[in-house]
């Protein structure tokens, strides 16, 4: 029965994955811009010696980023920008550049946009977007246009990876590229909102639920598989 215990291992630590995974969406459902995590589970079949069946182990090895559109809020707020469709919004970090759906920035100092952490918000072609300080009546047209007392600044971009492979999450809103992302065609930007985490709270309650139970009876195997070996090795002991 060994395979047995190796096959549910395998499965145990997948299930535990996952739910580390529904637990982190869960506290992320007030964070804007947040994408919904969950894992991918693979099998490998093995064929064994002497006419025994065929041995099969689940794993969680691909964890995947819901790209459903979460809820816009309004907020009135002049540097507050939501995505209605696809995209996101290109951020330079110490590490390199990096994409966000959360898109509430301030001015810096020096006129920049930057998120809460300080990093710069990205144009079209990958410069800093600019707004003079004292600027008045700024505003942000769906196409991204950037304008500040009925002059145009700059472009904000809206950007997307080429291949879904070619990102990597870093924390709950920004994501690594590994590879240069592409321009969104038709880019729609709405001023004074954000978007809100697109997790659904009853959703995710009810798979946190359903992976709990699937550990515990796996669990109840491997407890009654150990006894059973226990058992055995105490009678041959004897």
């Amino acid at each position: 029965m060994e395979n047995a215990v190796y096959t549910s291992l395998t499965r145990q630590s997948g299930l535990m994955r996952e739910m580390q995974l529904v637990a982190n969406n869960i506290a992320n459902l007030s964070t804007t811009g947040f994408r919904k995590e969950g894992v991918v589970f693979s099998e490998f079949v093995e064929r064994l010696d002497r006419g025994d069946p065929s041995l099969s182990m689940a794993a969680a090895r691909v964890r995947t980023t819901s790209q459903l559109q979460g809820v816009l809020s309004q907020t009135g707020s002049v540097f507050d920008f939501g995505i209605e469709g696809e995209g996101y919004f290109l951020i330079e970090t110490p590490e390199g550049q990096a994409l966000t759906r959360a898109g509430s920035f301030t001015p810096s100092a020096e006129g920049e946009l930057v998120t809460f952490d300080g990093y710069r918000l990205l144009d079209g072609g990958g410069a800093p977007v600019f707004v003079p300080p004292g600027s008045r009546d700024v505003a942000v047209s769906p196409d991204g246009t950037l304008s500040a007392d009925g002059q145009p600044l700059s472009q904000i971009g809206l950007w997307q990876p080429a291949n879904e492979r070619d990102v990597t999450r870093r924390d709950g809103v920004l994501f690594t590229l590994t590879a240069a992302p592409e321009p969104v065609e038709n880019p729609k930007i709405l001023q004074g909102f954000v978007e809100a985490s697109n997790v659904n709270a009853v959703a995710e309650i009810s798979r946190m639920i359903q992976v709990q139970r699937a550990y515990e009876l796996g669990q109840g195997f491997l407890d009654k598989e150990d006894q059973r070996i226990r058992n055995v090795l105490s009678t041959l002991g004897r």
